[in-house]
């Protein structure tokens, strides 16, 4: 039974490739059938992303907002038509400080150097695309972030449920993914 059940729960991951917006992260695969999304496509779109990063790994629900940008632009959307919001409450706070703030939680040993934040350098390189990040200001309250703790360039809402209304009046539709 076990052989029977190897190939049907493998997956081939070799047609997903990075790029041509992030060049190293936000791997996508095309899809046959399907050649280009109209280049006048316009997209503003929310994440909520609430789960942490996994230990010593990217943030998943970050990178998923890389990847959306990363194929629609592949797909022939014009990329400055793609308006990305990041939405971040919860335990996923944590992964939107900046590397000093981050290596002050971790557990260390005497000998032992913190390790930078995971998920900074592509956190910075979506900023730097014009991909806002959000923190939910009483998820930011419950785990005790200060603004000065964050990456710069995040934004701190009251909440995750007011960002969400605020995208949703200026257009936004929310991934569920």
């Amino acid at each position: 039974m076990v052989l029977f059940a190897v190939p049907a729960a493998a997956q081939d991951m070799s047609m997903f490739k990075t790029g041509p917006v992030f060049e190293d992260f936000g791997p996508h695969a095309p899809v046959e059938g399907v050649d280009s999304v109209p280049a006048d496509t316009e997209f503003s779109v929310a994440f909520d992303v609430a789960k942490a990063a996994e230990d010593g790994t990217r943030n998943r629900g970050f990178e998923s907002a890389a990847r959306f940008i990363n194929m629609h632009v592949a797909a022939g959307v014009d990329p400055d038509n793609i308006r990305i919001a990041v939405v971040v409450h919860g335990k996923a706070s944590l992964d939107l400080l900046d590397d000093a703030a981050w290596a002050a939680r971790q557990p260390v040993g005497e000998e032992e150097e913190a390790p930078d934040n995971p998920s900074s350098a592509m956190i910075r390189a979506m900023l730097d695309h014009g991909v806002r990040f959000i923190l939910c200001g009483q998820s930011g309250a419950a785990h005790g972030i200060k603004q000065e703790d964050l990456i710069p360039g995040v934004e701190t809402a009251l909440s995750a449920m007011t960002a969400h209304a605020l995208l949703q009046q200026g257009g936004y539709t929310v991934n569920p993914f």
